[in-house]
């Protein structure tokens, strides 16, 4: 894991590498086809947008506030995901609740080894969360790819046999009605429970 962490960006880093490499007609990845390079503009948009309207729900700042652990919060993602765009502007917010939060992040296609040992359904779902104790980088919790509301959004729709880009175009629709405010409770929710966890081992 500390390899991994040696490696990784800060949020700013981040978002100037999508930056820089949309300047060049790029994303983030292997595959650099027009589709997947018109989803990375899009997508930087919507983090662009987010960036200027979110706001840290009271619940997750109270919560998220309160832990006491030095923690870091090393994210998997790429450019051109929807869910990433939709939700790592929302755990940025959430993370400024604590000065004992730090966020770096890793490109999901450059970090199979990783990526692999934290699978969602079997699936290379991104974003995901891994929440590292800052001292040993013991793994405390991690979160992804979507907030479970829109993962049964998905689900639901599936099962119904509608295709895959107009669940979507559903999806978009449920985190722009979400305003990030669900990402934010089930990961402040997990910092209680790992806050929680760490008392009782010390008590013990």
């Amino acid at each position: 894991m500390k390899n991994y962490f040696e490696r990784s960006m800060t949020f700013s880093e981040y978002v100037s590498l999508i930056d820089r490499l949309l300047a060049e007609g790029k994303t983030t990845g292997p595959n650099q086809s027009e589709a997947m390079v018109g989803y990375g503009r899009l997508n930087r948009q919507r983090m662009s947008r987010l960036e200027k309207t979110l706001v840290v729900d009271d619940e997750a700042r109270a919560l998220i506030g309160s832990n006491t652990r030095p923690q870091i919060w090393l994210i998997l993602t790429e450019g051109w995901c929807g869910d990433a765009a939709q939700n790592i502007p929302a755990i940025e917010k959430a993370a400024t609740a604590s000065d004992l939060i730090e966020t770096r992040y890793l490109l999901r296609d450059e970090n199979f080894g990783l990526m692999d040992q934290y699978l969602t359904n079997g699936a290379r779902s991104i974003p995901k969360l891994i929440a590292l104790d800052r001292e040993t980088l013991e793994v405390l919790f991690t979160w992804g790819a979507r907030p479970q509301a829109a993962q049964d959004l998905f689900n639901r729709r599936k099962a119904e046999g509608v295709e895959k880009p107009l669940i979507t175009e559903e999806l978009q629709r449920w985190y722009n009605a979400d305003h990030g405010m669900s990402v934010q409770r089930e990961v402040a929710a997990l910092v209680e429970r790992s806050q929680i966890a760490t008392v009782a081992a010390t008590t013990t």
